[in-house]
C-alpha cells in the first residue's frame, strides 16, 4: 500500500494535528523518515507552513490543537506535537503542556533529534518571510567585506540560500561571488 494511502486510513483521512480534512499532505517527522509510515504524519497545509517556517507561528491556532494532539498513540505525532510546544514555551499554555507531555527514551531521542532551536523566522526589511530559492532586491549599496565589490542598489540576487544559525543573514550571488547579505537590506520581489 502506498504510503499516502496508509496515512490516510491511519488518519481517518483527517490532519492528524488539527483535524482539518482540506489541503492534506504527507509531512516526513526528521531525522531518518524515508518514506517510513511510523515517521510520517498526514497534515494540513496551514499545520505544515507553519512546522516548516514558511509562515507565522499563529499560537492561539496552535493553543486549540496542541493540548489535544499531543496525547495521541502516533509517535511520529506526539514528536510533532513535542517540538512545536517547544517553540512556543513562552506561551503559559504551551509551557503547562510541555510540562505534563511524556514521550518514551526513544521518541524523546528523536523529538530531540530533530528540534529546531529559536524559532526566528528570515524576513525582510518589510516583513515579509524569506525562503530558500526566493529572489531579492538589495536596497541599499553594499561593500562586501575581504572583496573589492560594491554590490549596488536595486541589484536582483536569485536563489537566496538562508543561514540556517543566524535568522538575520541569507547567502546569495552577486556578480558571480557568492557573498553573505544581512536581511534589513534586501526586499523580497513577490
Amino acid at each position: 500500500m502506498k504510503l499516502e494511502d496508509q496515512l490516510k486510513q491511519r488518519s481517518g483521512n483527517k490532519c492528524e494535528l488539527s483535524g482539518s480534512t482540506e489541503d492534506l499532505s504527507v509531512y516526513e517527522v526528521q531525522p531518518n523518515a524515508a518514506n517510513d509510515p511510523n515517521r510520517c504524519i498526514y497534515i494540513a497545509e496551514k499545520c505544515k507552513a507553519q512546522i516548516e517556517r514558511r509562515a507565522e507561528m499563529d499560537a492561539n491556532f496552535w493553543e486549540r490543537i496542541l493540548p489535544t494532539a499531543m496525547w495521541s498513540e502516533v509517535p511520529a505525532v506526539q514528536v510533532v506535537a513535542w517540538r512545536l510546544l517547544n517553540r512556543l514555551q513562552n506561551e503559559a499554555w504551551a509551557s503547562e503542556a510541555l510540562d505534563m507531555l511524556y514521550l518514551d527514551d526513544n521518541t524523546l531521542e528523536w523529538a530531540k533529534a530533530g528540534k529546531d532551536e529559536g524559532g526566528e523566522l528570515h524576513k525582510d526589511s518589510n516583513g515579509n518571510i524569506l525562503v530558500s530559492g526566493d529572489t531579492v532586491t538589495l536596497i541599499k549599496d553594499l561593500d562586501v567585506k575581504g572583496s573589492s565589490l560594491n554590490a549596488k542598489i536595486g541589484t536582483a540576487v536569485r536563489n537566496i540560500r538562508l543561514v540556517h544559525d543566524n535568522h538575520e543573514q541569507i547567502e546569495g550571488k552577486v556578480d558571480g561571488q557568492t557573498i553573505v547579505i544581512l536581511t534589513k537590506f534586501v526586499k523580497k520581489q513577490l
